[in-house]
């Protein structure tokens, strides 16, 4: 199937023609004509298959077929709440991509930045507004926008948003919005909560579901490094000098771990960065535009922050630190083989992990191979050895320290005993 079999307007054909798209992905292929018949939607994909065009392309042709992109009118009809500043970017870009023939305006808006020039833009018009959910809200309350005219609601990443704390955020933005409208709902996963929230958004919908073992798993080249933690670095350090790879993608799962890795990356001439929570956004999109850029080779990343990123041709991902929520792994490993490409994603798993590696390969219903010989590993973490040894000398040390004090109060004792000898 091409995406002329969709019924896609020409415009539209046009612009993905000239980004050389011509064949949809599954889950485009089922959720676009969905829409088209102006079908509320419950999606279940991860990312990496392509649902940002499944939604993006029916939302401008919707929009395209009723005005034209009115010059007119300056209220916002279509809104996309995202979890994360840089997926609310990405999806803003792909909205300009898939609609530069159309004359649909988009915008985005986000935190972490002065609000001057997204005001400014609001106040020239939009179609269609790309929202993280604090900002949203925010500039909701000073008046700089309404949502009276939404004909056409996405709220994406759903599991990412219960999982940073946004449901509240999520519910006061439902309050405000007109009770006819098209609504889409995206999450990789559907748990009860999740399910719950849908039915708060939906009317009568269509789902579609695109399993994560056929979306991405299957078409990634994976592999299992099992080493120590204190030889992980090394290890990174020995992959990235040996294979020559142009750009890598590290997973951390804390903040701190992130930053520490670009430290020790840098100390052995690796030029690297990371993004994470506690980075500015102006630093976050620095990093990833010197990472698209070549200028960094590897980019370090937190799971949160990894969301929206989208680098075509990206040689490698790196799970650094096994996550303990298998949906994740198949999320990280999705930042490589976007789409139809293939990939390239190793993990580092250590003995406390274990676990998380068992979780992860019943998620994807796949055996990992694992890599059985490689410098480190026979490399142990000696941590709980020192800890010994540390006990050990303390034991020994204590010991003749006792042995010291009998020995001196033996002495002390003899001494007395003399003593009192002598006296008599």
């Amino acid at each position: 199937m091409t995406f002329n079999d969709l019924g896609i307007i020409e415009p539209i054909l046009k612009a993905l023609s000239e980004k050389g798209y011509t064949n949809p992905t599954p889950i485009q292929e089922q959720s676009i004509p969905i829409l088209l018949r102006n079908k509320d939607l419950m999606g279940c994909a991860q990312t990496g298959t392509g649902k940002t065009a499944a939604f993006a392309i029916p939302i401008l042709q919707h929009l395209a077929n009723k005005s034209h992109g009115d010059r007119r009118s300056n209220k916002i009809k279509a809104l996309i709440i995202t979890p994360t500043r840089e997926l609310a970017i990405q999806i803003a870009d792909n909205f300009t991509i898939y609609g530069k023939h159309t004359g649909i305006r988009n915008t985005v808006i986000f935190g972490g930045v002065k609000q001057g020039k997204q005001t400014q833009a609001l106040r020239r018009g939009v179609d269609i507004l790309v929202a993280t959910p604090g900002r949203l809200l925010d500039l909701m309350q000073q008046g700089f926008i309404s949502l009276s005219a939404i004909e056409y609601f996405v709220l994406d990443e759903a599991d990412q948003m219960l999982d940073m704390g946004f449901i509240h955020d999520i519910k006061k933005v439902l309050a405000k919005l007109p009770s006819k409208r098209q609504s889409l709902f995206f999450s990789a996963t559907m748990p009860a909560s999740i399910v719950s929230l849908s039915r708060e958004i939906l009317g009568n919908f269509e789902k579609v579901t695109v399993k994560p073992e056929q979306a991405t798993a299957e078409k990634v080249e994976q592999a299992i490094y099992f080493v120590s933690k204190k030889a992980k670095i090394k290890l990174l350090v020995y992959l990235l000098e040996i294979q020559n790879i142009k750009s890598t993608l590290v997973f951390s799962r804390t903040k701190h771990g992130a930053n520490k890795i670009v430290k020790l990356l840098d100390r052995e001439g690796i030029n690297a960065a990371a993004i994470h929570g506690n980075k500015s956004q102006t630093a976050r999109q620095k990093a990833l535009e010197n990472f698209k850029k070549g200028i960094i080779t590897v980019l370090v990343a937190t799971d949160i922050a990894a969301r929206g990123i989208d680098i075509d041709e990206l040689a490698l991902v790196v799970n650094y630190d096994i996550p303990n929520i298998p949906e994740t792994y198949v999320h990280r490993i999705g930042r490589t083989g976007r789409a139809k490409a293939s990939g390239v994603a190793i993990s580092f798993c250590d003995q406390e992990e274990r676990a998380y590696l068992r979780d992860i390969q019943k998620l994807i219903n796949q055996k990992i191979p694992v890599i059985a010989e490689h410098p480190f590993i026979n490399v142990h973490d000696d941590s709980s050895e020192e800890s010994s040894s540390q006990n050990n000398r303390n034991h020994s040390r204590s010991g003749n320290s006792s042995n010291r004090n009998r020995n001196r109060n033996r002495n002390q004792k003899n001494r007395r005993n003399s003593n009192s000898r002598n006296r008599k």
